[in-house]
């Protein structure tokens, strides 16, 4: 096998450098506003510090990197935010459910989030916050494990049980103290939520939260879902069946409105 490509899972001929350039990229946007220095990048990656360098300096010049003034620490740079934002712009379905979601903040003051599953991931595609609890922080373009969230869980729970293992990690690892790690009992979590039409997230993503999610019906298996995160502090039984009511009632006509269009849809 020659140094420059090699046979990727699904048989395809990959260039290592491109492909190491992506593990690059997504390895600085996971870590959000943490930059890194080339000794601990190259450790978790594997890769040796003088190909690293050389890939760090080209993706600096064109903007996807960028560097402190001494040139040893290392984060996501601009050029990725803008490929973020022009997917946004482009995806058919968002501009589609953003309303609902307008719709669902207006009607609840809650905070409401439109993912996609991606791999073992849920991607945070919108976001309404609440005017009573409001992040520091945008979650559009976060993704976060899809078993720990109820986008996440709501998603794996339309998925063919048989296909449910693919989305999972080798280790289900624990966000916060109350997190599944137990594939036995998110298994049996995801079947609760087949049953009942929906998913709950009890501060197994954040404490102090807990959320609960319907799965997008247009296409078929789902793989969008909507949610509501609400502080415990504030949350009733009969707050919490309202807000399952009101997910419900959207994610239909969200999947009657949608569906039909799907065939039409280039990026499906």
């Amino acid at each position: 096998m020659s140094e420059s490509v090699a046979k990727g899972a699904a048989g395809v001929r990959e260039v290592k450098s491109a492909a190491r350039t992506v593990e690059i990229l997504e390895f600085l946007a996971a870590r959000q506003n943490r930059p890194v220095r080339l000794r601990e990048l190259s450790e978790a990656l594997g890769v040796p510090r003088s190909s690293l360098h050389a890939l760090l300096r080209t993706l600096a010049t064109h903007g996807w990197v960028r560097s402190d003034t001494t040139g040893t620490l290392y984060g996501i740079g601009i050029r990725a935010l803008l490929a973020g934002t022009s997917y946004l712009d482009t995806d058919p379905y968002l501009p589609l459910v953003a309303p609902f979601l307008d719709e669902l903040r207006e009607q609840l003051d809650e905070t409401f989030h439109f993912g996609r599953l991606d791999g073992t991931d849920v991607v945070y595609l919108a976001t309404r916050e609440s005017s009573q609890y409001l992040r520091p922080y945008s979650r559009v373009g976060r993704r976060l494990p899809a078993y720990s969230t109820s986008l996440g869980k709501a998603i794996l729970s339309a998925q063919p049980p048989d296909e449910v293992a693919r989305h999972l990690p080798a280790e289900l690892a624990p966000l916060t103290v109350k997190t599944l790690t137990d594939p036995a009992e998110l298994e049996k979590d995801l079947e609760v939520a087949r049953q009942r039409g929906f998913a709950v997230d009890n501060e197994e993503n954040t404490l102090g939260l807990r959320c609960f999610a319907v799965a997008l019906h247009y296409r078929e298996p789902a793989t969008d879902a909507i949610s509501a995160s609400i502080p415990l502090a504030r949350l009733t039984p009969e707050r919490e069946a309202e807000i399952v009511e009101a997910l419900r009632q959207v994610s239909g006509k969200i999947s009657r409105i949608v569906a039909p269009m799907t065939s039409s849809m280039a990026w499906d």
